[in-house]
């Protein structure tokens, strides 16, 4: 014997049913589809993604959480306050990305670096970043140190 020989035992089979034959049959009248509506209808199982009138979840995926659109265009700063340079940086010493890399105040991968106000500053430094807020510039040059502006490249750098 083998697989293809192997058939159902005689009377096993059923007959296919027949559907909307009759109402003794069972399956007769509506023919198992329910009163009314659009599914008891020929034809009236609607299009792929039609959730009956309702916005599609199609269209919503851009506006929830965790899904949408990517804007290759958008840059993102790294903040550090002026009292975090206070701490880490000697009178005199040059601070730019790069030396903030390295003590670990931002990723050593940061493209851009925002020096915020929040803290005290009483340390001559010269400060290079992309990004200044007026309180951080007016606390730096108070302490007797320079600010720096570094150019920020704006174009099509996908980060993601």
């Amino acid at each position: 014997m083998k697989l293809h020989e192997i058939k159902p035992a005689v009377g096993s089979s059923r007959d296919k049913q027949r559907r909307g034959v009759g109402i003794a049959a069972g399956r007769g009248k509506t023919g198992g589809r329910g009163q009314k509506g659009q599914k008891s209808r020929s034809g009236g199982v609607g299009k792929l993604g039609f959730e009956g009138g309702q916005f599609k979840m199609v269209r919503k995926l851009p506006f929830m959480r965790g899904v949408g659109f990517f804007n290759p265009y958008k840059i993102t700063y790294e903040p550090v306050n002026v009292g975090s340079l206070q701490e880490a940086f000697e009178v005199g010493s040059v601070v730019n990305p790069e030396a903030l890399g390295e003590i670990g105040l931002t990723p050593k991968n940061a493209k851009y670096v925002a020096v915020l106000g929040s803290g005290d500053l009483n340390v001559a430094l010269k400060v290079t970043a992309h990004k200044f807020s007026k309180s951080a510039e007016e606390k730096i040059k108070a302490a007797g140190g320079e600010v720096v502006k570094l150019e920020v490249v704006r174009g099509n750098h996908r980060t993601r």
